[in-house]
């Protein structure tokens, strides 16, 4: 065998044991007479000592030709270690090596195998297999393979089975671009990567399966940022013969027992909030609620002065950031220039300082007098020696600038402690929205989310106060799951694809097999899917998923260390029937 112990296991209690351990040197130390190195595996390291005196000459010679990242298996004995080290967990032990065997040798690695490595995280990814090796991607991944173990254990122990779904499906015009994949065999033809299983989900349903869920790949040709990547995992769940109640208990409990088992965290019941709320309160329908600056709306006390960049504005709105009143006006200059960056886009901002003693000054002291500015703190709930900023215009635009600029306070003041967890569920979003490119509505979830019933009347007056049977959990600030009690019935869905724009022949051709299926005996049914990759980011104390995931894509969703997406020959080409207009 390679190994009897691993090397993270050895303590003082193997003390004169004969052992065989295998890994990778980590580092070495030469001495002259005396040579150390540092062996690695998957479980910890282990340090080897080479004596001259003690050690076979021919296993000390091959000993000083070893290299960073070489792959060896020693035997040898468990010595206890003069010079102890607290803080590995195999710190009060060497091995004395008695037999040495080189596996494999390695050429010096681009950069340092180390938890602070001097690799770039463009060279990284280039190596990623290297990058592996290193305590803070290893432990990430074993953390997601953690996470992914107790769902599917609270899954099952609720009743669920993971069922697996098609991966090659038909493409739809609705939510984000598809990935297409030539079909060989039918010429011309196309199949798409799913978005999601949502409509297989929901077959299950009508099919009986009651209760289903499926940690499975998902791909969406979509613009990319830190938190999005082309193919990305979900954990997705359908139950049947449930309401929206049903689905919010069950897997509140499951984000309950994750953060109880992985953080130790106890959570009481989860807040609510509706979709309406959430924008007046924070300009976002995903908002983190671990710290307070909830927007307080001026119009009322701000629009009665002569003062025309209000007095013109749809909305006036602010926050209070705590304890920024002694920010200087260089300091105050910097906020300023970041909200009129082209990424915010807002065309300046008002502050007021709330000084210690209970008066105050602001960029608009010719506008307004201390009573009026009294009133902006009472409205924005600012408190002594807090800053107030404000901003106006049109009332959309004015909440998400707002809302950017609350959080890179609460980044700035240090509010948004990832080891803090703060899940909100938010409610009754909006079935459909207008898109002004297309000139259409689009449905805010996906097609098949039933309307709130006391609302179906609007669909026919107005469209777009419609509320979805549809939530959202949040946490800290990220959307981690989302779901909606489904459309069960065919007249329902035929109704609900006209106000999406979908002529009838569409709507059969696109979404005929499932309309089909309505009409015998669907239940009804309702689901969620959580982003798993996000949740496991955040659970492990972070805001991006790269390192959580084994072999990411980049920026520009390319795979640097495979070179992939790449060009294909011209015979593939051919064989599927493809002519590239280059």
């Amino acid at each position: 065998m390679y190994r009897s112990h691993n090397c993270g296991e050895l303590t003082a209690d193997n003390i004169n044991q004969e052992v065989t351990l295998a890994g990778w040197v980590q580092k070495t130390r030469n001495k002259g007479f005396l040579i150390w190195a540092d062996l690695r595996d998957r479980y910890g390291v282990t340090q080897l000592i080479f004596d001259e005196e003690r050690t076979n000459k021919d296993v000390f010679k091959l000993a000083e030709t070893l290299g960073r990242e070489f792959v060896i298996q020693v035997k040898g004995t468990v010595i206890e270690r003069e010079s102890k080290n607290p803080n590995m967990p195999t710190g009060d032990i060497e091995i004395l090596v008695t037999a040495l065997t080189i596996l494999n040798a390695s050429i010096t690695p681009p950069f340092t195998i180390e938890d602070e490595t001097d690799g770039g995280e463009d060279i990284r990814m280039k190596y990623r297999y290297l990058d592996i090796r290193r305590n803070p991607v290893k432990n990430s991944l074993l953390f997601r393979h953690k996470v992914a173990m107790e769902v599917r254990n609270y899954l099952s122990q609720q009743g669920f089975i993971e069922v697996e779904t098609p991966v090659l499906i038909k493409s739809t015009p609705e939510g984000a671009r598809d990935f297409v994949v030539p079909s060989r065999m039918n010429e011309g033809q196309f199949y798409a990567l799913p978005q999601s299983p949502q409509t297989f989900k929901q077959l299950l349903m009508v099919g009986g399966m009651d209760k289903y869920f499926q940690i499975v790949k998902c791909f969406r040709d979509e613009d990319l940022r830190a938190d999005r990547q082309p193919e990305f995992t979900q954990i997705d769940c359908e139950m049947a013969f449930v309401e929206q109640e049903d689905i919010i208990q069950t897997f509140e409990g499951l984000a309950s027992h994750l953060l109880k088992e992985l953080k130790g965290i106890e959570t009481g019941t989860f807040p609510r909030m509706t979709y309406d709320e959430a924008m007046k309160k924070y300009g976002n329908d995903k908002p983190d609620i671990r710290f307070g600056m909830e927007f307080g709306e001026l119009n009322e006390v701000a629009q009665h002065k002569d003062f025309g960049v209000f007095n013109n504005s749809e909305l006036v709105v602010g926050i209070a950031a705590p304890g920024c009143a002694s920010y200087t006006r260089k300091e105050i200059d910097a906020l300023i220039d970041w909200v009129k960056r082209p990424q915010v886009g807002a065309s300046g901002m008002v502050y007021v300082k709330c000084e210690a003693d209970g008066s105050f000054k602001s960029s608009v002291d010719k506008f307004y007098d201390q009573e009026d500015l009294k009133k902006w703190a009472e409205a924005t709930g600012a408190k002594p020696s807090d800053l107030i900023l404000v901003l106006s215009g049109d009332a959309h635009k004015t909440r998400t600038r707002l809302s950017a600029l609350r959080m890179e306070l609460a980044t700035r003041l240090g509010l948004r402690n990832p080891e803090v967890f703060a899940p909100l569920w938010v409610m009754d979003f909006p079935l459909l929205e207008w898109d002004e490119e297309t000139e259409r509505f689009h449905a805010m979830h996906h097609p098949f989310t039933s309307p709130k019933p006391e609302d179906m009347p609007l669909l026919e007056t107005d469209p777009a106060k419609v509320r979805a049977n549809a939530y959202d959990l949040v946490l800290n600030g990220n959307e981690i799951g989302g779901g909606s009690i489904r459309i069960h019935d065919k007249a329902t869905q035929q109704l609900m694809f006209k106000y999406l724009g979908f002529s009838e022949e569409q709507a059969k051709a696109q979404f005929g097999f499932l309309m089909d299926a309505f009409q015998y005996g669907a239940p009804p049914h309702g689901g969620l899917a959580f982003g798993f990759d996000r949740l496991v980011a955040i659970l492990g104390g972070q805001e991006t998923i790269r390192d959580f995931i084994a072999f990411p894509k980049n920026n520009s969703g390319r795979d640097v260390m495979i070179d992939a997406p790449s060009a294909i020959d011209d015979a593939q080409l051919n064989e599927l029937n493809i002519k590239l207009n280059l």
